[in-house]
């Protein structure tokens, strides 16, 4: 970061149409793709990649009915980036995890960080967590690796929304965020054909929306260009946040549920290796260690 000071809290606009046609989230994700960083060490590229997965999670998960839902974004690519995940709750909160975080192939020509070439080809996948229902997935491949893109296909392939989603994260020479959000609008039944149009229209000036962000314009202003000449209403402002819910009452559980055998199996590896007889529990989201001794997890 170029300042040395504190990032404002990231924020989530919520509004809609004032005819009903269409319901409009932005996001202004910069602390949250900053913290991201901090967790995971990420070249620009990838944070570009995750930083990306991770606004519109944020953005979809404040659109689940119920507090405790959650919605995970898996990206199963071929490209240097490898697997990428981001899960957004109903508060917005999210945590992710790349599976390469030096991932950085060469810009493209406009001097661009090559998102698209990061994740290379293959799948998109949504596991919604809603209520005590089994999870629902859908998968499509991926068309472009870009993230928007591939995101709002699926919306429109796997669930007949149709969306305009723009997603940016611009990165500091010092590979801290210097600005990142999205605009997320999907029309809902029965929408009138004349707000489709201007929607159409003005999601020509959403291409660059992380410019917007980095001249310092509020979720706001930029729903005035998202929406401009139709009338709208904004219901709330929402405090987001990069939060890992991770603690070491839950991971011990986590190790317990293995089973004494291969507890006892994993511990004797340990002592075979020269190491202390303990486990060591890693959680990729905030890569914070936990360990445990064979007291602790077999009494």
């Amino acid at each position: 970061m170029s300042e040395n000071k504190k990032l404002p809290t990231s924020t989530i606009l919520r509004g809609m149409t004032r005819d009903g046609s269409a319901r409009i989230l932005i996001i202004n994700s910069r602390k949250i793709v900053d913290d991201m960083i901090k967790f995971h060490k990420t070249t620009p590229t990838a944070t570009a990649t995750l930083g990306r997965t991770l606004t519109a999670a944020s953005m979809i998960g404040t659109m689940l009915p119920e507090d405790g839902d959650t919605v995970t974004i898996s990206i199963a690519g071929d490209g240097p980036a490898g697997k990428v995940l981001a899960v957004g709750d109903y508060f917005g909160n999210v945590k992710g995890y790349i599976q390469n975080p030096a991932a950085n192939p060469p810009k493209k020509s406009n001097g661009k960080l090559d998102v698209g070439a990061a994740v290379g080809q293959g799948t998109i996948s949504f596991i919604k967590s809603v209520g005590a229902n089994e999870p629902q997935i859908g998968t499509i491949e991926l068309v472009s690796g870009e993230i928007a893109e591939d995101i709002a296909t699926y919306f429109a392939r796997s669930e007949q929304i149709p969306t305009v989603l723009s997603l940016g994260v611009l990165v500091d020479v010092d590979y801290t965020c210097l600005a990142a959000g999205g605009v997320l609008i999907q029309l809902l039944p029965f929408p009138d054909d004349g707000t489709v149009d201007l929607i159409e229209r003005n999601a020509q000036d959403l291409v660059n929306i992380s410019r917007y962000f980095e001249r310092g314009m509020t979720n706001e202003q930029i729903a005035e260009i998202a929406l401009r000449d139709i009338p709208y209403d904004i219901f709330d402002t929402l405090e987001v946040g990069y939060k890992c819910d991770c603690s070491r009452e839950r991971m011990e559980k986590k190790v317990k549920s293995l089973g004494k055998k291969e507890i006892l199996t994993m511990l004797d590896e340990q002592v075979a290796e020269g190491k202390p007889r303990e486990l060591t529990a890693h959680c990729g989201f905030c890569n914070s260690d936990y360990t445990f001794t064979e007291k602790e997890l077999l009494g």
